[in-house]
């Protein structure tokens, strides 16, 4: 159980309540390192091999795909221990499984299997322990092999970052900066020529140095409307 690895017994409620948003406040170590997956540039699959309870599983919410050992166990045990869900899981675990499983699993805090998390849809696939990560490294091929990846990341933020949104024009207007830019460069020429031409596209863009932000306020959009 790693729920109880971020708490300092020198920490008093005073102390906290005094101002949580100061800049020297004790952050949320789980929160941070899932703050940066959500903001990763490539897939991430997680592969869960033995017992993942309180941010042995919260931490891999931010993961594009959960793999996990037939036998495995998973627990959100945080109310059990005194404490509340962390790694920004209130914000994922509703996004990926129905509102009241998410509910049951972290008011209870009961430790359930494998099978019970596949069929709520939080694993994406079971496989025997020995087997697992040769899995998820096929996963990963799967995915990336054949696609661009300077594409493979846009879609990555698209997805994630239009979860919240309020109205699928926010998805719209990001969909049309994409489609524009990428629809006149190098990749998306490559791409159509290898289809015509019935072989492995080999994409020359690369995310480090031809990465578009698509997210900037500032970027031209005509005023859409519904």
């Amino acid at each position: 159980d790693d729920t109880a690895a971020d708490v300092r017994r020198d920490d008093t409620a005073a102390d906290v309540r005094r101002d949580d948003t100061a800049a020297d406040v004790r952050r949320d170590g789980g929160g941070r390192v899932v703050l940066r997956m959500f903001e990763c540039r490539k897939p991430i699959i997680a592969a869960i091999n033995g017992p993942a309870v309180g941010v042995g599983i919260t931490m891999t919410l931010a993961a594009d795909f959960r793999l996990a050992a037939d036998d495995a166990r998973i627990g959100f045990v945080f109310n059990r221990r005194g404490l509340v869900p962390e790694s920004c899981s209130t914000w994922f675990l509703p996004r990926l499984v129905p509102l009241q499983t998410a509910l049951d699993w972290v008011y209870s805090g009961r430790i359930f299997d494998a099978a019970e998390a596949h069929t709520a849809g939080l694993v994406y696939a079971l496989y025997p322990g020995a087997e697992l990560l040769e899995r998820a490294y096929a996963l990963a091929r799967s995915l990336t092999e054949h696609s661009a990846p300077v594409s493979v990341a846009l879609s990555r933020q698209m997805m994630w970052r239009t979860l919240g949104a309020e109205h699928p024009m926010v998805a719209h207007r990001i969909e049309t900066r994409g489609i524009n830019l990428r629809g006149v460069g190098r990749d998306a020429r490559e791409g159509i020529s290898a289809f015509l031409e019935k072989r492995p596209a080999a994409f020359p863009d690369s995310v480090s140095a031809d990465l578009p932000d698509l997210f900037r306020d500032d970027l031209p959009v005509p005023p859409f409307r519904a």
